[in-house]
């Protein structure tokens, strides 16, 4: 399908949409903030519907958007204060998040245009330069998204980044997932399994302490399938700090491979997502502060909870705890990393 005109930034470029299909699944990106801005694909009885929050204009996606669908980056959640330090050198970040630098700043990644080098019917390749110093980070980094539909029901996310100077890096896609489609309400019937034994408490402003928490016995075990509403009001104090799930989960088996990561199901629709990473961690965020503000293409707004994010990640705030895998990539590296998202109905 041939790219058409989305909108214009406040700085009058013109943002351009592509679309990607493949049998029974449909996806449009943008070249702003490489963001997905719909994933379309059949329910059981074979009605489509968008399974991932929007909205309608680049507008939006400049100042109002927490990230839906974009590219995080250059350091994807948390850094505590906007500091840290590498080789011996300390860098300020600007502080956006109170205390703290959330995705890379107020101009991170999901806030830039990014420029198409490959397109075609079932693959988008997206890269950009950031110099260095942007948002404060060191290096000069060139990093390329490459979106693609490998085979049927399957969305693949493939990242490349080299820099000319040591710095810190760390990336994902923030899709907010509904699978009774965008707008129909929330998703605490979303039954989800993580394939993890341990996750990362935080304190109280969402920093990771830098310990790892067994999940057994507690809200956070989704080793077995489990309703993602079934303990959310519980009075778990990492529950009650965020107002839900927003923390890092420690997947099984070694970073680096692609291997299980999560899965989410949705009975009334029987729309399933099983997704599939090289990276270490999972963020899981259950749409805590959606407010109702923001209305989406089915003209219906989005409250606390009307979506969930699979982050795949490395560890929020890892340049300030040595015990977590390092996220520093340096001259002469290349970071590369992959995510698949595979659709299907039960």
């Amino acid at each position: 399908m041939r790219p058409d005109k989305f909108g214009t930034t406040r700085a009058g470029e013109t943002v351009t949409r592509h679309t990607l299909l493949r049998d029974d699944l449909r996806v449009e990106v943008i070249d702003y903030g490489a963001v997905v801005t719909a994933i379309e694909v059949p329910d059981r009885e074979g009605r489509w519907a968008n399974v991932v929050l929007a909205l309608d204009t680049v507008a939006g996606y400049e100042t109002v958007s927490p990230h839906f669908g974009a590219i995080a980056g250059r350091y994807a959640n948390r850094i505590a204060r906007g500091r840290f330090t590498l080789d011996g050198t300390t860098y300020a970040l600007p502080i956006n998040e109170p205390p703290n630098t959330m995705h890379g700043g107020p101009e991170g990644f999901s806030r830039r245009l990014w420029r198409a080098t490959e397109a075609d019917g079932t693959r988008l390749a997206l890269r950009r330069r950031s110099p260095d110093g942007e948002e404060g980070f060191p290096g000069r980094l060139d990093v390329e998204v490459v979106y693609s539909l490998p085979e049927a029901g399957t969305l693949r996310i493939d990242y490349r980044a080299v820099t000319d100077r040591p710095t810190v890096l760390n990336l994902t896609n923030h899709s907010y997932f509904n699978l009774a489609g965008e707008g129909t309400g929330d998703v605490m019937d979303h039954v989800v399994q993580v394939c993890a034994d341990a996750y990362a408490p935080t304190n109280a402003t969402q920093i990771p302490t830098g310990d790892l928490a067994p999940v057994a016995g507690t809200p956070f075990d989704f080793c077995d399938p489990v309703a993602l509403g079934a303990r959310i009001r519980q009075g778990h104090e990492q529950i009650v700090r965020a107002g839900g799930y927003d923390h890092a989960f420690v997947l099984r088996g070694p970073a680096g491979t692609l291997r299980p990561a999560a899965s989410c199901h949705c009975p009334a629709s029987g729309r399933r997502l099983a997704i599939a990473t090289t990276q270490p961690a999972l963020q899981l965020y259950s749409g805590n502060n959606l407010d109702g503000s923001l209305v989406g293409p089915s003209g219906r707004t989005y409250r606390s909870g009307d979506g969930v994010c699979f982050e795949t990640q490395g560890f929020p705030d890892a340049p300030n705890h040595p015990n977590f895998p390092s996220m520093v990539l340096r001259p002469g590296e290349t970071f590369r990393s992959s995510t698949t998202y595979r659709f299907s109905t039960l």
